[in-house]
């Protein structure tokens, strides 16, 4: 019997750096992850930060993929793609080179007695920087336990302090990483 094959639906976002080389590399590096096909993916927003104002704003898009990893081993791998991209620990909801959020895991409720690991992401339905590129790709895909769907969700939360990248002419598919990823002194709060 084979491996049964779900899809994920993953945020990334930047805010350091080469914005637009970051979300490239950390697609190229999701794509060449075992148990990880990518389906779909979304255009580039602009979006102001959340949670800590004081930053420069970040690039965000979210990705589909279909996948054959159990939601754990799904964290480690987007938790190695951060890494490998650059990564480095920092405050909740400051600026970072690539952020990777597990949005949804198809229909399933992960992590009630998980603290690290929560699907549908803890704060999704808040969240427009998410919400519109997810929507995006996945308008009638449903959120669980919420009982609406992800279009559903975008139109409620609104799309204040979202944009589509005015960089974005050729879509998100066409990101090709960058030889350096390092986060230039300017671009630092």
């Amino acid at each position: 019997m084979g491996q049964r094959v779900i899809t994920a639906y993953l945020g990334l976002g930047s805010n350091l750096g080469d914005r637009r080389a970051a979300l490239g590399e950390g697609l190229r590096r999701l794509d060449g992850t075992p148990g990880l096909h990518r389906i779909a993916v979304s255009g580039i927003y602009e979006t102001e930060p959340w949670g800590v104002a004081e930053q420069p704003p970040f690039l965000n898009l979210a990705a589909a993929f279909a996948t054959t990893l159990a939601p754990a081993a799904l964290l480690a791998a987007v938790k190695r793609v951060e890494a490998a991209v650059g990564r480095a620990a920092g405050p909740r909801w400051g600026p970072r080179l690539l952020d990777v959020d597990i949005l949804l895991y198809g229909d399933r409720v992960v992590g009630l007695a998980r603290p690290d690991l929560r699907i549908p992401h803890r704060r999704l339905s808040e969240r427009a920087f998410a919400l519109i590129p997810l929507a995006e790709i996945a308008a009638d895909v449903p959120v669980p336990p919420l009982g609406c769907r992800v279009g559903q969700l975008a139109a409620a939360v609104g799309s204040k302090g979202v944009r589509r990248w005015a960089d974005d002419a050729a879509g998100a598919a066409g990101l090709s990483p960058s030889p350096s990823l390092s986060p230039s002194p300017s671009s630092s709060p």
